[in-house]
């Protein structure tokens, strides 16, 4: 049972930080159906980071490369859906489903090279981080506490301050909901909406590093992130755009996510003999569901992947 809370906070805290980062975005009123995408290339900049390390360097230095990486590279990854889907006004669906083909099949390149370089006979598809990963975690008896948990609680707090008790936060939901009014009174939309794209690349790139370093010191990144990108963003839908529930339905999804790994240790699981693949499905089962009795009622951003024209009215 311990295992089971354990990988429960692991996969709600990936899910809070990447629907955050859609928050974010969405609430300036950009959809950002990328974050498959920036999750891909977060794991990609964090896991360079862990790889590269030596062994021996400072358990703080290595966990605070690794978020830095991690969310940097998703930041600039994210500007290709700021550039356009705001400067050029392109269609967002299609930005974000491209991005999300490239980051995999760029990630693959990058990964292949480097083993390659390393090792001719090497052309995996799989980044190794064996001993610097384990600076992540802290062991509190038998229970394994990744700092990734407690950045995804801060992060969770932080999202609700600045939305909802700062200027910055309330102009850029003003641009989600009625950009045209917010330009009346001197916000600079375009700006706001970079803002929010941004601010959803370092939380999606965030999101990534911690998906792909969970369970496992290595990762074939042909996998992708089976889809926790889409996944984040019914946690996103369902949570109605607001952290606090947002953080709930992660919780939700996260444990039906984290039976998949431990169903084998639960006696009365195990005793149900139901494949290993109808737990891996649960929380895409779930959220199917989730969506289909609550989305009629869901209050999206007005303005959300709407491009915005200044000569508009």
């Amino acid at each position: 049972m311990l295992l089971l809370i354990q990988y429960t906070l692991v996969f709600a805290s990936v899910l809070s930080l990447v629907a955050l980062g859609g928050c974010f975005s969405e609430h300036s009123g950009v959809i950002n159906l990328g974050l498959e995408g920036i999750m891909v290339m977060g794991a990609l900049g964090g896991g360079l980071a862990l790889n590269l390390m030596p062994d021996t360097t400072n358990a703080f230095i290595i966990v605070i490369a690794t978020i830095l990486c991690a969310s940097l590279v998703g930041l600039v990854y994210s500007c290709l859906l700021g550039v356009a889907a705001i400067n050029f006004k392109a269609d967002q669906t299609l930005i974000g489903t491209a991005m999300n083909m490239l980051a995999t099949a760029f990630s693959v390149v990058v990964v292949r090279a480097k083993n390659t370089a390393a090792n001719p006979n090497n052309v995996s598809n799989d980044l190794a981080y064996i001993n610097t990963k384990q600076a992540l975690i802290v062991r509190i008896g038998s229970f394994e506490f990744s700092w990734f948990m407690l950045v995804a609680v801060i992060a969770l707090l932080l999202s609700a301050f600045v939305l909802y008790r700062t200027r910055f936060g309330l102009r850029l939901m003003a641009c989600g909901e009625n950009p045209q009014a917010a330009d009346s009174v001197g916000i600079n939309v375009y700006k706001m909406r970079w803002a929010g794209v941004l601010i959803s690349g370092v939380l999606g790139g965030l999101g990534g590093i911690v998906y792909v370093t969970a369970g496992v010191s290595s990762w074939d990144f042909a996998n992708g992130v089976a889809g926790y990108g889409f996944l984040a963003l019914a946690v996103m839908i369902f949570g109605q755009w607001k952290p606090k529930n947002i953080a709930m339905a992660a919780l939700l999804f996260g444990f039906f996510r984290a039976l998949s790994y431990v169903y084998t240790g639960i006696s009365w699981l195990a005793a149900l003999n139901i494949p290993s693949t109808v737990y891996i499905m649960l929380p895409y089962i779930i959220s199917l569901i989730v969506l289909a009795f609550t989305s009629k009622n869901s209050r999206a951003p007005k303005a959300e992947g709407i491009p915005y024209d200044k000569g508009q009215r």
